[in-house]
């Protein structure tokens, strides 16, 4: 029988960064203060991305680009993968976004799957993202949460473990699964797991509440210490 292979790990990042294209700073004048919220992107995310990539040793898909202008995070077809300021541009302006930035990225990280699927290993996908402690006036309970779809049995059992590892390591902080947002909700995520078996892809998002940023708008080093060391005391799962 042959030996089932460790897991692969691959690290996303869709909103890491407010950068606005040239062509496109007319939409944007006078809306520094927009780019910069958690509306423009999440602050954070980015160090935290490359920093579990690294220690991983795994490859890193991580996009600059402001959320306002196309949403990569979201399909094609999302209502909101547009925001209020790309909304109203053209129907080919609208599609020539798509092409030169939603679609290369998302094709990129699903090409990266292919290829360590194809090498026989169950692909454990980390898309990395951070959130506001507060939305429309109401606090959000989540310190740090995974994402997953608790209809794939293999998600569920290995988030469920690495949920518990975090609380375990974190006992002060408040941690979650599928809040603030659910795991199964149309994202990059959603859009693999419709390209692989419950076994041989695994789609986890990672959620850091904002209240966490330490100077520079970066999370202190023992968030990402933490998340590594407790994926360590749960172990990744063999190929399918």
């Amino acid at each position: 029988m042959t030996p089932r292979r460790p897991a692969a790990y691959l690290v996303s990042c869709e909103h890491g960064g407010a950068r606005v294209p040239a062509a496109y700073r007319s939409l944007f004048a006078g809306a520094e203060a927009l780019l910069d919220s958690h509306r423009g992107w999440d602050p954070g995310a980015a160090p935290l991305a490359r920093s579990l990539a690294g220690a991983l040793g795994a490859p890193l898909h991580l996009a600059t680009l402001t959320r306002l202008l196309v949403d990569l995070n979201r399909s094609a077809h999302n209502p909101k993968v547009f925001s209020e300021r790309t909304r109203a541009l053209p129907r080919p302006r609208r599609m020539a976004l798509l092409k030169a930035h939603h679609e290369p990225y998302r094709e990129a990280v699903a090409a990266t799957v292919a290829r360590l699927a194809g090498e026989g290993r169950a692909v454990v996908h980390l898309s990395v993202h951070t959130f506001t402690p507060v939305l429309n006036g109401r606090p959000r309970g989540a310190d740090v949460a995974l994402l997953y779809d608790p209809a794939r049995r293999p998600e569920r059992t290995f988030c469920a473990a690495w949920a518990d590892a975090l609380a375990r390591r974190f006992p002060e902080l408040a941690v979650r699964r599928n809040q603030p947002y659910r795991g199964a909700s149309d994202g990059l995520t959603t859009w693999l797991r419709s390209r692989h078996a419950d076994g041989a892809y695994l789609g986890v998002e990672i959620e850091v509440n904002q209240r966490l940023l330490g100077s520079g708008r970066r999370l202190p080093p023992w968030v990402g210490r933490g998340l590594l060391a407790s994926l360590a005391d749960v172990g990744a799962p063999s190929g399918p």
